[in-house]
């Protein structure tokens, strides 16, 4: 079932949630969001072979924003499998449709300031690759989770439970999350409302400093 999602595109409350965490909490289903149009075609054809169900979500904003050479050739990503998208040693950053492209410009910024930020993209919710993101809190010491849904019951919560639970002795400062606010989606104040570049960028130095001064 594909069903679009997220904010971005002035639809307002009616046509700017995030449901994600409603369809992760139903065991049984499979939930998956590209964040690339590449990705979107690996995945779609990998979750039409896949014999579970499969809830394909697709971020509006990517629809008209990204543009990128995707093969014309038969090819499939595999489910339940995250990527490296940036390697770094300061802070592992987690996220996954329209927000990896925010991410990726906060990581170029804070490049030229000297904050070494690994950024992973999640593509697949249910199951998600919770062996890499073990791996690279290992790495770097400390987690953000950044999405644009409501904070309360969100999916970074779950994700934050099992690096705790699986990497607590290798964090150096509090796993957190970023989100957008328990509120229904402004139409007028959509861009206070999902973590912008700059939110994030000031969230990411904050934690890097807190993990040095520990």
């Amino acid at each position: 079932i594909r069903i679009p999602y997220g904010g971005g595109i002035r639809g307002g409350l009616y046509h700017s949630q995030s449901p994600e965490a409603l369809f992760t909490h139903l065991p049984g289903l499979r939930v998956v969001i590209p964040a690339t149009p590449y990705e979107a075609k690996g995945l779609l054809l990998a979750s039409l072979t896949c014999k579970d169900p499969v809830i394909f979500m697709e971020p509006k904003r990517v629809y008209r924003s990204l543009k990128v050479d995707v093969p014309d050739d038969y090819y499939t990503l595999p489910l339940g499998k995250a990527r490296v998208v940036r390697s770094g040693q300061d802070l592992s950053v987690v996220t996954y449709g329209a927000m990896l492209d925010f991410v990726q410009q906060v990581a170029i910024t804070l490049e030229h300031e000297g904050y070494d930020i690994e950024v992973i993209d999640l593509m697949s919710l249910v199951p998600y690759d919770i062996d890499l993101l073990v791996r690279s809190v290992q790495k770097t010491g400390s987690l953000l989770v950044v999405n644009e849904a409501p904070k309360t019951s969100g999916f970074p919560a779950e994700i934050i439970a099992e690096v705790q639970a699986k990497a607590f002795s290798y964090l150096k400062t509090p796993c957190q999350r970023l989100t957008g606010c328990d509120t229904p989606f402004p139409y007028r104040l959509e861009h206070d409302y999902i973590p912008s570049v700059d939110r994030i960028c000031r969230h990411v130095v904050a934690m890097i400093q807190a993990k040095t001064h520990v």
